[in-house]
């Protein structure tokens, strides 16, 4: 059996879309995550990063070479200027992309689950499209609020995402415990054996590799290159 990347993470491949879009820029749906960080490596061209937190609008300049990353709550936009090209570092075995993800989209489409699933849905590139211009609509709608003073109008967001998201709370518990925290205790145990003289756990030494991705998917910012750690190999295999 593969064991899964290290600490748990999940990684992806991200080319940012380049989709225009109704205030003039190109790129990705806004959405936020509620319980995992996530982080950006920037690989290849140039674009940004808007963000919304208690602290107001943000615009971050993304280049190759640039790590950028965010904690849960921080509401993102990735804005494409050029060949944007990134790799996405996420807690929790991928959980961000699994998952903990909600969309801004307006607050008639939050408030009703059954819309919200519709508004979300991506099977196509159309879908994909729509599903990425009603989430800017909600996000300018949003950043109005905010930049206008109504400081209440972020907290009721989150109010309703964690509605829409409550009943899968059990299973990202499960995700958590099978993952980022298992990797904690195993490093704890490795600790206390190395103290204690056995070096058991050196004997298990190995390497695994995730062969490229053959097809991409529609993610919520672009197109994903998507990795599976069940399916990494070892030079033993």
């Amino acid at each position: 059996m593969v064991t899964p990347l290290p600490g748990a993470v999940g990684v992806s491949g991200l080319d940012v879309y380049d989709w225009p879009t109704a205030d003039g820029v190109c790129g990705g749906s806004p959405h936020v995550h509620l319980t995992c960080a996530e982080c950006y490596v920037v690989v290849a061209g140039v674009g940004r990063v808007q963000t919304l937190t208690p602290r107001g609008f943000a615009e971050t300049p993304l280049r190759a070479g640039t790590v950028a990353w965010f904690t849960p709550g921080t509401i993102h936009r990735l804005v494409n200027d050029n060949g944007l090209r990134i790799v996405v570092v996420m807690q929790n075995s991928g959980l961000p992309e699994a998952g903990d993800a909600v969309f801004t989209f307006p607050p008639d489409t939050l408030a009703d689950p059954s819309a919200y699933a519709d508004a979300a849905a991506a099977d196509d590139e159309q879908a994909a499209l729509r599903r990425r211009d009603r989430a800017i609509e909600g996000f300018l709608e949003l950043r109005g609020q905010i930049d206008h003073g109504n400081s209440a109008a972020l907290s009721e967001f989150y109010q309703a995402a964690v509605r829409l998201k409550r009943g899968s709370f059990a299973d990202w518990e499960r995700r958590w415990r099978a993952g980022a925290l298992a990797a904690a205790h195993a490093t704890g145990e490795h600790l206390a054996s190395l103290g204690a003289g056995d070096l058991t756990h050196l004997a298990e030494a190995d390497i695994h590799v995730l062969a490229p991705p053959t097809a991409q998917r529609l993610g919520m910012c672009g197109r994903l290159d998507v990795y599976d750690a069940s399916a990494g190999m070892s030079p033993h295999d």
